[in-house]
């Protein structure tokens, strides 16, 4: 459609709107009670035969599609729960209802009674005694067009753009069915988990977006001002020192599910606002959190495997899943011992693999990418990593039996990150001496590195109970357990560039 074509439409439904309300006809009404939605209006009317007469409805939702045939016309409406068909009759609305239907569009959401019945094709349909509108139109949606094909109706979508259909995520729901599904599945999962944590005695808390120190993980943050103290602050990117607090404070198990911030590239696995799964056990370790990791996916794999339309894509988790260590797997890839080469041996080991800018990065950045390049990606099952190195990662603990190394974990399927998780680090003294390593490297320029946060050291001095934590980006998860490709198709408003 040109944009010649697009504003000619655009005025048209404006006239309609200026005729209606000329009819004394409200275009944007208040509230409708309705009986039922589309689906159970079909499951009403039973499978009685043809001609017999149904229960009356009172229906609502949005004209999907439209046949005029003189003195009468078909009409689908759709809802959450699906499409119902509507019969209009002349001599059933008489002549001036009638006529207003010409003042209707597609897109228009509309409310209608009447007795349900079944026609010769075997469709459940309402004969509309009375219909309101109840919201004009005034922009077209980009309904698909429909076809039967093999007695089957098939729908081609008229909205196929990508990009447009994140940035316009309102009309991509509105046409399209199977995203409202993908997204109420998503619902699902968030739900399952969080009963799964609950069961297990854990306690959903909720803990500050806005922080004066950032910290948790290796990320640049987002930076605002609060002007009334005058004072900068951080969009958090990460709840994990917030929550180990509460394990000071006495509250053993707790989770949060909220939204953290990377300011980051965007890609297919990255958005720059995303949901975390944060939850914590004090008494336990990474290996105890293994096992409940891998309950909790068995839980939210079933939770998305209840919606049908997405039951086959869902893979079916059997664990123990396989464990493999990160420093022998790391070198096995290189052939050298990655931890021993001093910091020019190892940028030189990076370029050979194709790692980029390695002049710019620090020791613990390079380990990460080359492990990122060499193992990960080549993690299809579900596989956790375990061992990392002392150096890329900060709270966690020692390993025992090889300080070099750390008690964590790492989930990947598919070659993505799915859980990462500690033995919680609960020395104060190590701690301030990883934080200080942390902020000597942010001095140096990573700007992804934290700095030392002392409120938080002061809680761990009152004495932090062995801990174990993890981590779960939930829209990752999802977009796993649904066979979906792209990130912003699991979010459902995604951070684009503007028009």
């Amino acid at each position: 459609m040109t944009s010649a074509e697009a504003s000619a439409v655009l005025l048209a439904r404006r006239a309609k709107l200026d005729q209606l309300v000329e009819r004394g006809i409200a275009p944007f009404a208040y509230r409708y009670e309705r009986t039922h939605d589309a689906r159970r209006a079909v499951a009403a009317l039973g499978d009685g035969p043809s001609d017999a007469a149904g229960p009356e409805v009172r229906v609502a939702g949005r004209l999907v599609a439209w046949r005029a045939h003189g003195k009468t016309a078909f009409a689908h409406l759709a809802d959450a729960s699906g499409r119902l068909q509507l019969y209009f009759r002349r001599d059933e609305l008489g002549e001036e209802r009638f006529a207003a239907l010409d003042l209707l569009d597609l897109g228009d959401v509309i409310g209608a009674d009447g007795p349900l019945f079944r026609t010769k094709t075997g469709e459940v349909t309402v004969r509309v005694r009375s219909f309101e509108l109840l919201a004009k139109s005034l922009r077209p949606l980009p309904f698909g067009k429909e076809e039967v094909v093999d007695g089957r109706t098939v729908m081609h979508s008229g909205f196929a753009d990508a990009e447009q259909r994140s940035r316009q995520r309102y009309a991509d729901l509105a046409v399209h069915s199977d995203v409202r599904e993908l997204f109420v599945a998503r619902s699902r999962m968030v739900s399952a988990i969080r009963r799964f944590l609950d069961a297990r005695d854990f306690i959903e808390v909720e803990t500050p977006v806005l922080q004066p120190l950032y910290g948790g993980a290796t990320a640049r943050p987002f930076v605002t001002k609060h002007e009334a103290l005058d004072m900068p602050l951080y969009l958090r990117i990460a709840d994990e020192l917030y929550l180990k607090r509460l394990i000071v404070g006495g509250l053993e198990r707790v989770y949060e599910i909220g939204h953290d911030f990377r300011n980051e590239g965007i890609d297919r696995t990255h958005n720059p606002e995303f949901t975390m799964l944060e939850f914590y056990q004090a008494y336990a370790d990474y290996r105890d959190m293994m096992g409940v990791v891998e309950a909790l996916l068995v839980a939210a794999a079933d939770a998305v495997r209840s919606d049908a339309s997405l039951a086959e894509r869902v893979p079916v988790f059997q664990p123990p899943f396989p464990r493999v260590e990160w420093v022998p797997a790391l070198n096995h890839a290189l052939g050298s011992d990655a931890l021993s080469l001093d910091l020019a041996a190892l940028r030189s080991a990076a370029e050979r693999v194709g790692i980029e800018h390695v002049a710019s990065l620090s020791r613990p950045k390079i380990l990460d990418e080359m492990f990122q390049a060499l193992v990960e990606a080549q993690l299809e099952a579900p596989t956790f990593v375990i061992d990392y190195p002392r150096e890329l990662s900060p709270l966690a603990k020692p390993k025992r039996g090889d300080p070099r190394l750390t008690e964590r974990f790492e989930l990947f399927a598919h070659g993505k990150e799915m859980a990462n998780a500690f033995s919680e680090l609960n020395d104060p003294i190590d701690q301030r001496a990883r934080f200080e390593a942390q902020a000597a490297l942010r001095a140096a320029g990573d700007r992804e590195a934290s700095g030392v946060d002392e409120d938080y050291l002061r809680a761990m001095e009152y004495g932090m109970p062995p801990t174990g934590g993890v981590g779960i980006g939930i829209d990752r998860l999802f977009m796993y357990l649904s066979g979906t490709a792209h990130i912003r198709d699991v979010i459902l408003f995604p951070t684009m560039r503007p028009e």
